[in-house]
């Protein structure tokens, strides 16, 4: 029989957490809750994660999913540790903090795990999430672990880090006819540069198109003199693109960016107010042939109207 190493590393750093625990198929694990007896949550998708981590790795790796997991079961029975504060300062003072977006489904397995973990909706579709930026692993900030920290503080406080301690390039090319922006670098968190997309754009009276495919790009076309309809259709294509070759996809989503009451706010006190980025999915369906195009969200069909009253 094969060694269940992960499923292994898991139980060990469940006992040092003085729970006891056993695997009880390839995606579950009964966890021993004194007074309460066994739950049974998922861990299909932390396996997937865990199976990507060096075997020297693993149990620094199971460690940290265990110990939140053990915080929130204390928190419930009136346990929570104190240390959670000392490790929420510490983590501040040392800007060890980003937020990284991840697609919905990727949050939804095992049962109750975005719950814990320190998550909010962008968009429709997408969650960002605080994570502790460590040297050689990104390991997601529990809720259980604000230690009286206000989410929208500790949510500002990350995005600072992943606009000040992480590095971008951005340039703009012309893509098919349609100037186009790339923001990117080899890290994870550059899509948190939503957050300051007046940082990249000139007036943008109509907005622009937006898209997250992967974690180290973030794209952007000012909408304005081009055509909507062909930069839509370029944007779908180039997100596409980068979701089939890139690794982690997130989306190929597009989304209408639309300056708002967030826009408005003074940078600091956005990053902070708890608000995100007003950003709505639209998609066409283009027929060369027929010469059609459909709209697919009403948000589609908004911006194409309100794109072509503009331009008669």
């Amino acid at each position: 029989m094969t060694q269940d190493v992960i499923g292994e590393a898991l139980v060990r750093a469940f006992a040092d957490e003085n729970l006891a625990a056993r695997i009880t198929g390839p995606t579950t694990i009964a966890i021993s809750v004194p007074g309460a007896g066994d739950i049974n949550p998922d861990i299909g998708e932390w396996r997937v994660h865990a199976g990507r981590v060096p075997s020297a790795d693993l149990p620094a790796f199971a460690a940290d999913f265990v110990r939140g997991f053990a915080r929130g079961i204390r928190k419930q029975r009136g346990q929570a540790p104190a240390a959670a504060a000392a490790d929420i300062e510490r983590l501040l003072a040392e800007d060890a903090l980003r937020v990284r977006i991840y697609p919905e489904a990727a949050l939804a397995e095992p049962p109750g795990m975005r719950d814990a973990l320190l998550t909010r909706t962008l968009a429709p579709g997408l969650v960002e999430t605080v994570v502790i930026d460590r040297p050689d692993s990104i390991q997601p900030l529990n809720r259980v672990d604000l230690g009286g920290r206000p989410e929208d503080q500790v949510f500002g406080a990350a995005l600072h880090a992943s606009l000040s301690r992480e590095p971008h390039n951005a340039g703009t090319d012309e893509i098919w006819g349609v100037p186009i922006t790339h923001i990117g670098e080899t890290h994870r968190y550059v899509g948190s540069r939503v957050h300051v997309l007046r940082r990249f754009l000139g007036p943008a009276p109509y907005g622009a198109l937006v898209s997250f495919p992967i974690p180290e790009y973030l794209i952007v076309h000012e909408i304005g003199g081009t055509h909507v309809i062909a930069a839509m259709e370029a944007m779908q294509a180039l997100a596409r693109t980068h979701v089939e070759k890139g690794q982690n996809a997130i989306t190929p989503q597009i989304y209408w960016w639309r300056p708002s009451a967030y826009e408005r706010l003074p940078e600091g006190h956005a990053l902070a107010s708890g608000q995100v980025p007003d950003l709505r999915p639209v998609e066409i369906a283009v027929d060369h042939q027929d010469k059609s195009v459909t709209p697919r969200t009403a948000e589609t069909q908004e911006l194409i109207e309100s794109w072509m009253r503009a331009n008669a």
